[in-house]
């Protein structure tokens, strides 16, 4: 007989532990999409009240403090993205993605764990903290001439600057996480017996989970923010470069277009990891009221 520990065992509850997930992303995903028709109708209705009102505005060339005279109408948009994406749209939108995943992986790597660390070792954030509070408020573009003399290529220096854009919400958000852990239940864990490695693994980091949560949807949304300035730096492809050239040439319509591609990108990918983040929180169920 083989024990329970042997990797006969082991492997199986790995495999359950994987499609228990799985299962959990699935459902969570189908229960979120079915939207009340009504809901869905407003939904729908706002996407053509914004571009019926910014059709409207370009073509009666509306000027009251602010100028539509100059500014592409969605039509315009819609033949620029049209021709877009009739030449390869693949090259740009690849380069995008890949820029912001990677500079997204290092943040959350690197911010939870300096942010779990910072906010649970007092002495680690007397240290280190004040240095980071200060970069913080740095705009992404202010980064560019450091990226350029900093790395070795101008593609790491595209991804260092999606980094930066995740890095500080994210580790922000996970160190108030940390922080703000309950007291009760640390002195109850305490008082039950808990070594601080339980304390920390079964009560701080699973209470800390809904700001990092937080901190990785909006440091998503960050990333692809900081985009455009990555890709300013020496970009030959990307949505962000196509976006910077077009405005060079003066070139209008791809330059809303690239705008709106990346508004899209950023909102799928944000959601896709709140979906993700649901998953890992399956006590965690926020509904919201409705409005009498």
């Amino acid at each position: 007989m083989s024990s329970p520990s042997s990797p006969r065992s082991t492997k199986p509850r790995m495999l359950d532990r994987w499609s228990f997930l799985l299962s959990q992303l699935f459902q969570s995903s189908d229960s979120s999409s079915r939207i009340n028709p009504i809901r869905l109708l407003f939904r729908v209705l706002s996407l053509v009240l914004f571009f019926g009102i910014w059709q409207f505005l370009c073509a009666i060339k509306f000027q009251f403090f602010i100028n539509f005279s100059f500014l592409p109408s969605p039509v315009e948009v819609l033949s620029a993205t049209l021709k877009f994406f009739s030449n390869n749209p693949m090259v740009h939108i690849q380069a995008s993605v890949l820029r912001v995943l990677l500079g997204y992986a290092i943040a959350v790597v690197l911010g939870i764990s300096l942010g779990i660390v910072i906010g649970w070792f007092q002495k680690i954030e007397d240290l280190v903290f004040l240095p980071l509070e200060i970069l913080r408020p740095i705009p992404a573009v202010a980064w560019i001439p450091l990226a350029i003399l900093m790395f070795p290529d101008a593609e790491s220096g595209m991804v260092y600057i999606t980094f930066i854009g995740a890095f500080f919400p994210i580790l922000i958000s996970t160190i108030k996480g940390v922080e703000g852990t309950d007291l009760l239940l640390l002195r109850v864990g305490q008082c039950l017996g808990a070594r601080q490695w339980q304390v920390f693994k079964d009560i701080v980091i699973p209470g800390a989970m809904p700001s990092i949560a937080s901190g990785l949807v909006i440091g998503m949304g960050n990333s692809w923010f900081c985009l455009v300035t990555a890709e300013i730096l020496a970009g030959r492809f990307g949505i962000g470069y196509l976006t910077w050239e077009s405005y060079v040439t003066s070139n209008y319509p791809p330059i809303v277009m690239g705008m709106l591609l990346i508004g899209l990108m950023g909102s799928l990918s944000s959601y896709a990891v709140d979906r993700l983040t649901h998953v890992l929180m399956p006590w965690r169920v926020t509904k919201k009221g409705n409005a009498n």
